[in-house]
């Protein structure tokens, strides 16, 4: 076989999973700059998923995928939120490592190098996740407020020692994901999840930026209020974790 057939059908060894909803103006700019930051550095894949964009996001989306090989498109065909994106993209996907990007561009894929290296020193990447933690906030004081809240109540209700799990850049075995439990919001709770997994959550900071276009699909109470429920529901699973730590005997002795 040729060599060019051989890289077509090698396995990736990172994908980066992007969903949206409505997010034409951003689309375009974001590729480039996931394209800058990892061409030459990782073999990878950009895998978009289109949560039923009712603009033009599918349209530039496929203009794209005609010229970039490295992009793959998942669409839903009914709305099914963020979280259902995330989980459809990492499934779809087929390399061992994920980085989620949240699809506005306040995520900068500059820093995903830096978090995969953290991932793979890791003595056991398959349970580590690495979260990005946005110190300088690039958002209104109320939307700050509000997450620095949200944050906070999760924070002490699940212990899961994370400053930042609103941030959308993450990345974890893609083993390590489809080991957990599913259901809607999951996304804002992997940290507490990958504990109950038996894993760890390190954060690392990272940028971000303002939202250079489009609107955001988030109100102010969201991060907290309509997440109660959510936070009572990890509770229930972190006190029915059924992990234990074990060790091996030799039958010998």
């Amino acid at each position: 076989m040729s060599d060019e057939k051989d890289e077509k059908t090698a396995v990736p060894e990172l994908a980066v999973v992007v969903p949206v909803h409505n997010e034409a103006d951003n689309v375009a700019s974001l590729i480039g700059e996931i394209r800058a930051a990892l061409d030459g550095v990782f073999d990878y894949e950009i895998v978009y998923v289109d949560d039923c964009s009712d603009d033009e996001t599918p349209a530039t989306l496929s203009e794209i995928g005609a010229e970039c090989d490295r992009l793959r498109v998942l669409r839903h065909k009914k709305r099914a939120g963020q979280s259902a994106a995330i989980s459809t993209g990492i499934r779809g996907a087929h390399a061992p490592i994920i980085a989620t990007l949240d699809g506005d561009g306040q995520n900068d894929p500059a820093d995903i190098p830096a978090l995969v290296e953290k991932l793979r020193r890791s003595v056991h990447p398959e349970r580590l996740l690495v979260a990005g933690h946005r110190a300088k906030r690039r958002d209104t004081v109320i939307k700050r407020a509000s997450s620095r809240i949200a944050n906070g109540v999760r924070r002490n209700l699940l212990g899961d020692g994370t400053p930042d799990t609103g941030c959308g850049l993450k990345v974890f075995s893609r083993e390590a994901f489809l080991a957990m439990p599913g259901f809607d919001h999951m996304h804002r709770f992997l940290p507490a999840l990958m504990l109950r997994h038996g894993g760890r959550v390190t954060s690392v900071e990272v940028n971000h930026r303002h939202r250079a276009a489009g609107k955001t699909k988030y109100g102010v109470f969201d991060r907290l209020w309509v997440g109660i429920t959510d936070i009572l529901g990890v509770m229930w699973l972190q006190r029915r974790s059924i992990n234990a730590e074990f060790e091996e005997t030799d039958p010998g002795e």
